[in-house]
């Protein structure tokens, strides 16, 4: 088992997809639902043992904001996070942050991205999860037509003016 991707040794642009693409990952995983995780790990059987390097932990985080977006960014207030380190008997190591208090998703989300680190399951871990990717892309499909539904179009007539 791969342990993980050698960034070192990686090209830069093929190392820059790679961190890309992690990191799409692990936003599916820390929107995943309970079952949904639990169905991916299910597709992957057999999945090798995973030894806590870091046990589930519930704490604090800092959310910041902006105003309009683009403004200075000022402190919002605290949100409840987990966050999670395992690693796999082949000696990869995943992690997994989610928002409130979620130790068991959390865990598996690590064990999941511990297995996406392997090159070799790489996409058996992106197949498994394409049903949430599914899910999440709906979900924001149908927020995007909702937003749209109230869109007003402003325009300027310009009045023959030289």
């Amino acid at each position: 088992m791969d342990p993980a991707p050698d960034l070192a040794s990686t090209p830069a642009p093929y190392a820059s997809a790679l961190v890309a693409r992690r990191q799409w990952v692990m936003g599916l995983l820390a929107r995943a639902r309970r079952d949904e995780l639990e169905a991916a790990l299910a597709r992957l059987e057999p999945v090798p043992p995973a030894a806590d390097l870091r046990a589930p932990e519930v704490g604090l985080v800092m959310v910041r904001g902006r105003i309009g977006g683009d403004g200075g960014p000022f402190n919002l207030g605290e949100a409840t996070a987990t966050r999670a380190a395992v690693r796999l008997e082949g000696g990869a190591t995943g992690f997994g942050y989610r928002l409130g208090r979620a130790p068991q998703e959390t865990r598996a989300a690590a064990i999941l991205d511990a297995l996406w680190l392997d090159a070799a399951r790489r996409g058996a871990v992106e197949a498994a999860l394409a049903p949430l990717a599914a899910r999440l892309e709906a979900e924001a499909a149908a927020g995007r037509a909702r937003t749209d539904a109230t869109r007003v179009d402003f325009f300027t007539l310009v009045r023959g003016e030289d």
